[in-house]
């Protein structure tokens, strides 16, 4: 599990540490670096799947990420034009540090003495090796039908927009969570399927998933039916009828019920999700990182970080296993403050511009008129 990202002109960073833990939430104004932690990590798996990396160049368009040429890359007013990476692990692995240079005629990143083995003790852990799954902010929408592929549901994919999450689903149902992995509740909703079908109602209550392959057509039928106590159950629907929020949710929940020692990275995870909704989401990203998967979440949702204060307050997850980090610009730089939540899910410290749109409306409307 990273403990510790560095990293050198990359992007909008001149210098940035971040420390990691379990969870780590990422906030901040649009545009500020969040998204660039992610790139960064994920520039990293997709040049070490390829064998780039082992021989010094970063692939910088790619099947995971695309950050165009090494000029878009190099932070705009770096010193010196070269890119580093470091890459700290919680299993007392030696550091692994990266440094590529800025080639103008190529307009490219490589290292003048790449590290040809990626450090053997690395080459098994994420971002390198090990599981990753990346869910990105665009995901695929309500669909009559999703594409199957037998190749990517054995290697665990099911697509950075999660087209092929009802092909994963329809795959892996069968899975079991240890009978003590904290997102099985009381041990009924075992099966993926289940524990899938437990967290959709929880986010949207009395959703139940419905799935059918249609092999002829490489193709499975996706729709969703709805009981709320004390109503009359509806017939199926397809997904097509039931708006965004399920349909965006699906791979976001699949994501946070991977088996222990997956890196999880999702972009906006509350797209679409009523209030409700967004807080137990975080519950389950809390019992995904109490569980051993390590997520990183880039939100806007307050509703989401509270999601997570209340999971260290109800002893779900310990708050040093949750990480927040604000990310702000000043001076031109982008600068990051992380505060701490305390065991009561307090933020002792509370900076400016964090989260406080909602008290700066409620002040507005309380207040007299101009």
């Amino acid at each position: 599990m990273l403990r510790r990202i560095g990293l050198t002109n990359f992007k909008c960073f001149e210098n940035l540490e971040l420390p990691c833990a379990p969870l780590n939430l990422l906030c901040g104004l649009n545009g500020m670096g969040k998204s660039s932690v992610i790139q960064a990590l994920l520039v990293l798996r997709q040049s070490f799947e390829t064998g780039d990396l082992q021989e010094g160049r970063l692939v910088l368009g790619g099947t995971l990420t695309d950050l165009g040429a090494g000029s878009d890359v190099l932070f705009e007013d770096a010193g010196d034009e070269v890119v580093g990476f470091t890459l700290h692990s919680d299993q007392g692995h030696p550091a692994w540090v990266q440094r590529f240079g800025y080639s103008r005629g190529s307009d490219q990143l490589v290292a003048a003495n790449p590290d040809i083995g990626v450090a053997s003790a690395w080459r098994e852990v994420a971002p390198f090796g090990g599981r990753l799954v990346y869910v990105q902010a665009d995901r695929t929408g309500p669909r009559k039908s999703y594409p199957l592929s037998e190749v990517l549901a054995r290697r665990g994919e099911f697509g950075r927009r999660g087209e092929y999450a009802w092909n994963y689903l329809n795959e892996h149902q069968d899975d079991s969570l240890p009978a003590d992995d904290p997102r099985s509740g009381n041990g009924s909703t075992r099966r993926l399927r289940g524990a899938v079908d437990h967290w959709l109602q929880d986010v949207t209550p009395g959703a139940h998933l419905q799935l059918e392959s249609v092999l002829a057509a490489d193709a499975v039928l996706a729709g969703f039916t709805f009981d709320r106590p004390g109503d009359v159950a509806s017939r199926r629907h397809r997904a097509t009828n039931v708006g965004f929020g399920l349909s965006y949710v699906l791979p976001v929940v699949l994501a946070l019920l991977s088996e222990p020692g997956t890196l999880c990275l999702i972009e906006n995870p509350e797209a679409h999700l009523h209030p409700r909704g967004q807080t137990r989401l975080a519950e389950l990203a809390s019992r995904a990182a109490a569980a051993g998967v390590q997520v990183f979440a880039e939100t806007h949702s307050d509703h989401f970080l509270d999601g997570v204060r209340l999971a260290v307050r109800d002893g779900l997850i310990a708050p040093d296993q949750t990480a927040i980090h604000y990310f702000e610009r000043r001076d031109g730089r982008t600068t990051v403050t992380s505060p701490e939540i305390d065991a009561d899910g307090f933020l002792p410290h509370w900076p400016d511009g964090f989260f406080d749109q909602r008290d700066d409306n409620l002040a507005r409307l309380l207040g007299p008129r101009d």
